[in-house]
């Protein structure tokens, strides 16, 4: 295989051609109190079961694997939540929520790697039993990968889908501009386009630091056009910077300017701040949807109210489509970004301080594209003297875009690779 074709989309393509469907569902019509089938009474786990009791029949349920937490999810069609849970065996606690107006969701949350191997409704369609084995680390990703398992009741006992009382629809809007930013790099459509994205700017500056001032938007801004230039050298990806000035972006643009371009892969930099002036290090955060700690959830939540001006919230409506977006995401695209997110610590070890329990989860708006794999970078903390002074140095931010640059091009390889 020669260079050029190494470096071509069919990853990307393949990819895309998957999440667009996740994409359009969000312009179909969003229903109000549809006839649920049954409650959950009861979910309690053994060490080779999970019995899920409900009071009506339901439609199905679908089970599928994830990591990072390491973790069982169960949606259920035409069911509604309950509150009494048991937990046993590998399954350290249980959550239950409604994902949406039809469909409960089982969170079955793993003290050690285990799969569902089978499942089977009653014959009166009001229980599910599933089969539980513990597994070595190798078949849990496995099950990861393989996606949703989908097991129904007989169909005697099946539940009506749910009836429409009354619809409302939601279009998708965006406040991205017609013109969309610059793509740097050769001119040759077929080559992986890779935006990046300097946090803050304009009137929202940011962190601060005690130690000289510095304001986060102007070193995220360094640090990206950086990055940028590093990425060209290799002449094998396009780059695009969401803002190669100091403007401002509102959040859901940012994400959004990526899937415009139909970009494959979405980086956003940015240098935080700590109470703790010891804090140091670099961190890589992708999406989740529950923060993998306090301190990623509190990060996210200050970073999200960037778009609130005067007391007015920029993103409002945006922020509703976002939320219906991430609801339909294909589970692939949370894997890639978590995929990357390990390169890019790999890779940045050599080159800069990182944290301890350094790749986290957290539910900022940028990375909520559904079909974009996407991570943000805190490349360090301006609270720090020594982070300070390497981020705001021409060294330190060519030894953070040698970082970068080397976890993207073996990203794309590997993607070409496994396909």
């Amino acid at each position: 295989m020669d260079e050029k074709n190494f470096w071509t989309r069919t990853t990307a393509r393949t990819h895309k051609r998957h999440m667009l469907a996740a994409a359009l569902f969000a312009t179909l019509p969003v229903f109000s109190s549809p006839a649920i089938g049954g409650a959950i009474q009861q979910v309690s786990a053994q060490d080779g079961a999970i019995i899920v009791q409900f009071d009506d029949i339901v439609e199905k349920a679908a089970v599928f694997a994830l990591t990072g937490p390491d973790r069982i999810a169960v949606d259920v069609s035409g069911a509604k939540a309950g509150f009494t849970v048991q937990p046993g065996g590998p399954v350290l606690n249980i959550r239950q929520g409604q994902y949406n107006a039809e469909t409960a969701r089982i969170v079955l949350d793993l003290a050690e790697p285990a799969i569902v191997t089978g499942g089977t409704f009653s014959a009166d369609g009001k229980s599910l039993k599933l089969s539980l084995s513990s597994v070595a680390r190798t078949a849990f990703s496995g099950a990861v990968g393989r996606g949703k398992t989908q097991i129904v009741p007989p169909m005697a006992f099946r539940a009506e889908p749910p009836k429409r009382r009354y619809e409302v629809t939601a279009p998708i809007r965006t406040n991205v501009a017609k013109g969309l930013p610059k793509i740097s790099g050769p001119a040759d459509a077929s080559l992986p386009l890779v935006v990046i994205d300097a946090g803050h700017g304009g009137h929202d500056p940011g962190a601060i630091s005690p130690h000289g001032g510095q304001r986060e938007k102007e070193v995220t801004l360094a640090i990206a056009k950086a990055v940028r230039d590093e990425m060209l050298k290799s002449g094998r990806v396009r780059v695009a910077l969401t803002r190669d000035n100091d403007k401002f972006v509102v959040l859901q643009d940012r994400y959004q300017i990526a899937r415009k371009l139909n970009a494959d892969l979405f980086i956003s930099i940015h240098a935080d701040s700590a109470e703790n002036r010891q804090a140091s290090g670099g961190t890589v955060y992708t999406l989740s949807e529950v923060a993998s700690d306090r301190e990623a959830q509190r990060l996210a939540a200050r970073e999200n109210k960037a778009n609130i001006i005067n007391g007015v919230n920029l993103g409002g409506a945006d922020a509703n489509v976002s939320s219906i977006l991430i609801d339909l995401t294909q589970r692939e695209t949370m894997n890639v970004s978590a995929d990357f997110a390990k390169l890019l610590l790999r890779e940045a070890t050599p080159n800069m301080r990182i944290r301890g329990n350094s790749h986290r989860f957290a539910s900022f708006i940028v990375l909520k594209a559904p079909d974009t794999p996407s991570v943000l970078f805190e490349t360090g903390y301006l609270s720090n003297e020594t982070d300070v002074s390497f981020l705001a140095s021409s060294n330190g931010q060519q030894k953070v875009a040698r970082a970068v640059a080397n976890a993207i091009q073996v990203h794309f390889a590997r993607r070409i690779a496994t396909r």
